[in-house]
């Protein structure tokens, strides 16, 4: 079986509530920065010692135990490479992706070479924890595990974390906290991480901070480990915009505390009228809500879509059946979804 990344298709106009963007734009400081590019910069390798340095202090980490990657996609990447390079036909090493879950993890395990061990989440999208353990074995080199889940949203206990980390102990464990940004407790300055030296963490700068065009992410681990990293991720992969903006996008902490507000009061008004309209929904600790339209998921999305509205169909996920994943972004799009939905419905 091979994996690779599902490509969904881009709408020409429309609300896109389908891909967890950041609804409201990027920071205006963002574009400001950019603005002050000169034609020089553009023709010149960039420098990212500022966005480095600008990254560490908002992440309260050091520089040296964090390096920066074209999108979050390029550090899972090097992620699986590094924890897999080993692998050869005689020697099959083995990932484990706790599904449903991001298609990355799979498709790069796939493209090094690796095998990947699916563990389902339980009834009610439970952590399965014991089945994640009695998974690792001797050939279990990288453990993908998504803080919140995508698509559920729903957080991992951290000491479910401390259990695997502890048992996988010849594995990369690699926990995405994508969307830590909007709930959940992250793992930056957890014991864990001084702990474990195996234990990396990975973060982008699409969602919260509006940067999905740009291409920005980062990965945070044990400063020998982001080393290995850094040694498979070409040295001019962020281009001069990204490197830019960065530093723009995280001193501009108002309109980042603005936009995370947007989405708590959406996923509040989500919550209220799915329950009004009797349908069955999970609490999220993303900026997205997934919710069950028993016998109709599809047909569901493809009327909003027809009227302007984007949403994903998550049905093929293991234990989706006819689930909608809905972004939760500015309030103002929120209600514009929702009166859709009621057209729909």
């Amino acid at each position: 079986m091979s994996y690779e990344y599902e490509r969904v298709a881009t709408p020409a106009s429309g609300l896109r509530l389908h891909l967890n963007e950041n609804t409201a734009g990027c920071s205006p400081a963002v574009i400001d920065a950019i603005a002050r590019l000169t034609r020089v910069d553009l023709a010149s390798y960039p420098d990212y010692d500022a966005a480095i340095a600008a990254c560490a202090v908002r992440l309260e980490v050091d520089p040296n135990a964090l390096v920066l990657t074209n999108g979050l996609d390029e550090g899972i990447l090097a992620a699986a490479m590094v924890a897999l390079r080993d692998c050869s036909p005689d020697n099959r090493l083995e990932a484990i992706v706790v599904v449903p879950a991001f298609d990355m993890y799979a498709s790069c395990t796939d493209a090094v070479g690796g095998t990947i061990i699916e563990v389902p989440l339980r009834s009610g999208f439970e952590f399965p924890l014991d089945d994640v353990l009695d998974a690792i074995n001797e050939r279990t080199r990288l453990v993908w595990l998504t803080n919140p889940n995508n698509p559920t949203g729903q957080s991992i206990p951290r000491q479910a974390i401390a259990r695997i980390v502890q048992s996988a102990a010849n594995a990369l464990v690699f926990v995405d906290e994508a969307y830590v940004d909007f709930g959940g407790t992250t793992l930056i300055g957890d014991p864990l991480l001084r702990e474990f030296p195996r234990l990396v963490l990975g973060r982008t700068f699409a969602k919260a901070y509006g940067l999905a065009g740009l291409r920005a992410g980062a990965v945070i681990g044990d400063v020998d480990t982001i080393r290995s990293l850094r040694r498979v991720i070409p040295p001019y992969s962020l281009n001069a915009c990204a490197a830019a903006a960065l530093p723009a996008a995280f001193a501009d902490t108002s309109y980042y505390e603005w936009y995370v507000g947007e989405v708590a009061q959406s996923k509040a008004i989500l919550y209220e009228q799915l329950e009004r309209l009797g349908i069955t929904y999970w609490e999220s600790d993303a900026n997205f809500v997934l919710a069950r339209f028993p016998g109709g998921g599809a047909s569901v999305a493809a009327a909003l879509a027809a009227r302007g509205v984007h949403v994903r169909d998550r049905s093929h996920d293991r234990g989706c059946a006819d689930c909608l994943r809905i972004t939760a972004g500015v309030v103002a799009h929120t209600r514009e979804m929702l009166a859709a939905l009621e057209e729909v419905l």
